[in-house]
């Protein structure tokens, strides 16, 4: 078994990633294989701790454009990224990955707050540990979330699973002619407006030199290849 390239690393999983075919809500059968995948990069030696999204059940950007208060709005759609981050663990802690849920929204009765000393125990202690409630704050997203997390518990890398293996100049199911990158720098992402991460995310992973790589969660295996450096991926780093 090759070794994994990083000790340790934050997945990003948006919300509509766990949607499979539907419309809404969540698919079981993609819970289920994301959860294996990151089975995989566990048994690979390396820690592993997530954060979910929440768009798959409500996203505040757009309740907000509907005509809810934007703070409101952002407080419903953290709340969905508890819903998430607990089908997560089920899913993870049926195939047996021991995993705690933390929360930046405090609801003790079904996870953790988020204590940034206890969440490094748990993964040095080879638990997985899944971030919800974004940052605890409105106006902020999940991929800020990500960056914010990953640079705190002192990860490796960042990786985004997305719907396609990289990062593509336009949508390639959109546009099949889109040109796809093998590398790109912070700035390149920034100055050509590359719907990746959010510009906030970009640029407090850039300040911490912290390695975002894109890849395709639906692709079984994909996450456990990339940790090998194989497979299909984008990564942005400083040069």
């Amino acid at each position: 078994m090759t070794a994994p390239t990083y000790k340790r690393v934050l997945l990003k999983v948006s919300g509509e990633a766990l949607m499979g075919a539907r419309d809404y809500g969540l698919d079981n059968a993609t819970v289920a294989a994301i959860a294996q995948d990151v089975k995989g990069v566990v048994e690979l030696g390396t820690e592993v701790c997530l954060v979910i999204g929440g768009g798959n059940i409500f996203r505040g950007i757009a309740g907000a454009a509907s005509g809810m208060d934007r703070a409101q709005a952002d407080g419903m759609g953290m709340l969905a990224t508890v819903m998430n981050a607990l089908a997560m663990q089920s899913a993870l802690e049926k195939i047996g990955v021991v995993t705690r849920v933390q929360s930046a929204v405090p609801m003790a009765s079904v996870c953790e707050p988020f204590i940034r000393r206890r969440a490094i125990r748990h993964m040095e202690k080879g638990r997985v540990v899944i971030f919800a409630g974004g940052t605890g704050n409105p106006f902020f997203t999940t991929d800020t979330a990500a960056a914010l997390r990953a640079a705190e518990m002192g990860c490796d890398a960042l990786l985004k699973g997305t719907q396609v293996d990289g990062i593509y100049a336009a949508d390639p199911r959109k546009n099949p002619q889109a040109e796809r990158y093998d590398t790109l720098t912070y700035l390149d992402v920034l100055a050509r407006d590359l719907a990746v991460m959010d510009a906030a995310a970009i640029s407090l992973a850039r300040e911490n030199k912290l390695p975002i790589i894109v890849f395709n969660i639906h692709e079984p295996g994909a996450f456990t290849a990339v940790m090998r450096g194989e497979g299909r991926f984008t990564t942005v780093v400083e040069h």
